[in-house]
């Protein structure tokens, strides 16, 4: 009879961290934690066969948000980054609800962006699905300080993002129009509302006045999760080179796995995500 081995049970602290977006914007999130938290490991999903999240009902997000925090936690992950602003802001509260380990979500910046403003006219790049929820409004009103706030909704542009190969020239055009409204209220600061949209920044910044701020949610989520990783004694002590950081795609194929690790700037192993029950 062969002897039976001991399951090795990792600490709660050597866990990975979940992160998951409608697609491959979240990356800019996941980047910006390695960068600052470069113990911690991965599993990141990519739900890209239902991206854009921003123009399904509030519904299926929520379904599917829960769906995806499930799946994660059944890994298992010590935290899970919601990398989405259209999931954050629609499903989050109904996640936390479900699963008790820390849930950091990403809100567009209005505060330091209001607060940093010398003019105090602030432009906001959004989703459609974003750009009407009541938790967007509510953020507006209780962190711009003063400062008119100008959001735009931007049709297509994650679509645009997340199509494999190089679509700058479409992406430009897209953000030609969507700047023009900013350029003519002279916004002096720009907030990404999406993921997605620190990807292609310097397209961003290239159709924007050259004075005019462009701030993302990276290093205030970044910051989050630390404060909350410190609070439940979660940190990642030291650095374990036997583990990988590991991507699921809901709609996974051989060009995608390349765009990930071109992004990423690292290899890759790249899953088909298999969380949906039905």
């Amino acid at each position: 009879m062969s002897e039976l081995k001991p399951v090795i049970v990792p600490a709660q602290h050597e866990l990975p961290i979940g992160i998951f977006d409608s697609g491959i914007g979240g990356l800019s999130i996941a980047q910006s934690i390695k960068q600052e938290l470069p113990n911690e490991h991965f599993i990141y999903v990519a739900d890209n066969l239902n991206a854009p999240y921003g123009e399904k009902s509030d519904q299926f997000i929520r379904q599917r948000v829960i769906e995806i925090g499930e799946f994660l936690s059944a890994h298992p992950v010590k935290a899970i980054v919601v990398a989405c602003n259209t999931a954050t802001v629609t499903a989050i509260s109904a996640l936390r609800e479900t699963l008790s380990i820390p849930i950091i979500g990403v809100e567009p910046a209005i505060k330091p962006a209001a607060s940093n403003s010398l003019n105090k006219k602030v432009g906001v790049l959004v989703t459609q699905a974003t750009a009407s929820t009541q938790r967007l409004h509510d953020l507006i009103h209780t962190h711009a300080t003063g400062a008119d706030i100008y959001i735009q909704p931007c049709p297509g542009l994650v679509e645009s993002i997340e199509k494999l190969g190089d679509h700058r020239a479409e992406i430009d055009d897209l953000l030609k129009g969507y700047m023009q409204g900013f350029i003519e209220e002279q916004v002096d600061t720009v907030v990404l509302g999406c993921t997605h949209y620190p990807l292609i920044r310097s397209l961003i910044e290239k159709n924007l006045p050259a004075h005019v701020d462009v701030i993302d949610t990276a290093k205030p989520v970044t910051a989050q999760l630390a404060r909350k990783l410190s609070e439940h004694h979660l940190l990642a002590t030291t650095s374990n080179s036997d583990l990988d950081d590991v991507f699921y795609t809901s709609a996974c194929n051989h060009t995608l796995a390349k765009k990930i690790e071109e992004l990423w700037q690292h290899s890759a192993n790249v899953l088909p995500l298999v969380c949906d029950p039905s």
